[in-house]
């Protein structure tokens, strides 16, 4: 995304403040719109709660071969004849030797016991034409369209692709435990869940590496981008290489406390990144979320755009710091985003599963809204979760007895909560029926999205 000059000679506002009012407005533009809501009937409640909507909010192009135009199809028939071809001649793994010498390197091959035209795989997919499935059309689909459909130039990509792995021994990259020098590198880039649309989520937490010294030896910087490619390897492993299914990734990035683009060793890991993907794994993003963007995202734009081609950029989302959350759940449902996120997902929980529905409501500015989890039945025990976009309300848990003559049970003292509260998790075990309510005060001048959900455990009935 290109950095506009702002014209401030009319205005009294910092160029900083207007660049950063300028791009939460794009982020806006560029963002889909919330998934609308859809109306659920909870049977214990006897009323109507809303419950998040789990459709997905992004389609991509069809891998049916009756979808594609007849360019297209033209297209991929050519590049299945290239490929049977080379494979059947064994020179599929041998670069050209006039484009090579053209260009002043050295020819690159395998050993001839590597070429075996019955073994040609890539992520499991056969390679092979007229001994292939669906699977290898879709494959050879991605190489076409990141090449704009020039069957010559997917091609070449996909030598190319099959040359590199082949000398950085990425087959084996999954089982190899050298590539693994530094614990921190787990928690800064770490494959969780999947979107609303079932594509794996890939999360790159850059703020995890500002210390770790990686980016200032060539060791270093090398160990991170092959434990990028691992993880886009672990993920590709996800997927499913057949029309109609899911053949891509979603990709978080993180820029909370990442490192500038100016800090040593930086720019140079940066960039390697981008070519290996880029080189390598074509269309195998579906969308790119960079989420708490600071000003100076715009300094790294500048220097990774030039690298990137604009079907690339097109799938970026980019998202400041307090809209972080708001933008997450429009890709990732909050029974599947983590907490750390502002979603429902714990780590180990053993109480609430992605099955389980995740209703919203929202509180009004200067208003109060209640959430009662009926209790009907005596010595159940009823868990929630409950979280609130934006926070900074006043929040209170409390038992209410069905019996008038009984006094209600103070759960949780109302206190204002803050940013930091996180995921609100909580159980209560009823001694006699009623009902739990939750109740969420909000004083500010903008409303706020309340997601939550609850579940009741009975004991098993004792025999006699």
């Amino acid at each position: 995304m290109a950095v506009e000059v702002v014209n401030t000679e009319e205005s009294n506002i910092p160029q900083e403040e207007m660049v950063e009012k300028k791009m939460e407005a794009e982020t806006e533009a560029e963002t889909d719109p919330v998934p609308v809501q859809t109306e659920k009937k909870v049977e214990a409640e006897a009323v109507t709660v809303p419950v998040v909507e789990k459709a997905a909010s992004f389609r991509e192009e069809s891998n049916f071969l009756s979808d594609l135009k007849e360019s297209e199809r033209k297209a991929l028939f050519d590049l299945r004849a290239r490929v049977e071809e080379a494979i059947s001649s064994k020179s599929l793994f041998v670069e050209k030797e006039k484009e090579k010498e053209a260009e002043g390197e050295e020819v690159k091959c395998v050993d001839e016991g590597d070429k075996l035209e019955e073994e040609v795989f890539l992520w499991g997919v056969p390679l092979l034409p007229t001994k292939g499935t669906d699977a290898t059309d879709v494959l050879l689909l991605k190489f076409l369209r990141a090449r704009e459909f020039k069957p010559k130039e997917a091609f070449d990509m996909l030598r190319k692709t099959l040359i590199w792995r082949k000398s950085q021994n990425i087959d084996s990259i999954l089982c190899d435990e050298k590539d693994n020098p530094n614990s921190d590198l787990d928690e800064a880039c770490f494959i969780d869940g999947r979107d609303r649309e079932g594509h794996p989520v890939c999360y790159n937490v850059l703020g995890g590496l500002s210390n770790t010294g990686l980016f200032e030896t060539e060791e270093g910087r090398e160990s991170l981008v092959r434990w990028r490619v691992r993880m886009m390897e672990k993920g590709i492993g996800m997927l499913e290489f057949e029309p109609g299914q899911v053949v891509s990734m979603t990709q978080v990035v993180d820029l909370k406390d990442a490192p500038r683009p100016g800090k040593k060793g930086v720019r140079a890991v940066l960039k390697r990144v981008v070519d290996v993907l880029q080189d390598n794994y074509p269309e195998m993003v579906a969308r790119t979320i960079f989420i708490n963007v600071p000003f100076w995202y715009y300094a790294l734009s500048a220097i990774v755009a030039p690298f990137l081609t604009q079907r690339t950029k097109s799938k970026f989302v980019l998202s400041r710091p307090a809209t972080t959350t708001e933008t997450l759940l429009k890709y990732i449902s909050p029974e599947a985003l983590p907490i750390a996120y502002g979603g429902l997902k714990r780590e180990g929980d053993t109480e609430f599963s992605l099955e389980d529905d995740v209703s919203e409501m929202f509180v009004k500015a200067n208003s109060t809204e209640t959430i009662e989890i009926p209790a009907p039945q005596v010595g159940s025990t009823l868990v929630w979760d409950l979280s609130v976009l934006g926070w900074e309300v006043n929040y209170k848990e409390e038992f209410i007895p069905s019996d008038e003559g009984s006094y209600a049970v103070i759960i949780r003292k109302g206190k204002k909560l803050n940013a930091q509260e996180g995921l609100i998790h909580n159980s209560f075990k009823n001694n006699e029926v009623g009902k739990v309510v939750l109740t969420i005060e909000n004083n500010s001048q903008k409303k706020k999205k309340v997601l939550y959900r609850h579940k009741a455990k009975f004991l098993p009935a004792k025999g006699c």
